[in-house]
């Protein structure tokens, strides 16, 4: 992480993966390096699927998460319109992941962004997602 990481919006706050609002938040940090936005997360018993395993949704949540943020930190918002993901493998609880988010195209109010979750004690790829993002004009009107 880097000091100088931008403040979370107000907006924010009440997000279940980054929200510092949020009690039953995920409470994940996400901050730019270079044209990256990371964070990072640690499964615990409460994220659990089944047998030691993280919920898939979990793991869905933190990709749309780590990819929509490479737009907020950007200064912009912006909503999920599609979204594609590849489970490699199953996040075991207690299992530290590095969260990385990326813009792959930008064309108008379009974001094409891709994500992974990568074990950070081998860098392998856990789930990988694809997605398009519309982004708010600064109006927020949607027409």
């Amino acid at each position: 992480m880097t000091a100088d990481k931008p403040a979370l919006r107000s907006a924010s706050n009440g997000c279940f993966v980054c929200g510092p609002g949020n009690p039953i938040g995920l409470g994940v940090t996400f901050f730019m390096d270079d044209a990256v936005c990371r964070g990072e997360f640690v499964p615990g018993p409460e994220h659990m699927g089944y047998d030691q395993v993280t919920h898939g949704g979990i793991v869905f949540s933190l990709l749309d998460d780590v990819m929509a943020n490479w737009i907020w930190l950007q200064g912009e918002q912006c909503f999920t319109a599609r979204a594609d993901i590849r489970y490699r493998a199953e996040l075991r609880i207690g299992t530290p992941v590095r969260l990385e988010g990326r813009c792959v195209k930008r064309k108008g109010r379009l974001a094409q962004m891709s994500g992974e979750v990568v074990r950070i004690a081998d860098d392998f790829v856990i789930a990988q997602a694809s997605a398009s993002f519309m982004i708010v004009p600064p109006d927020g009107e949607l027409s």
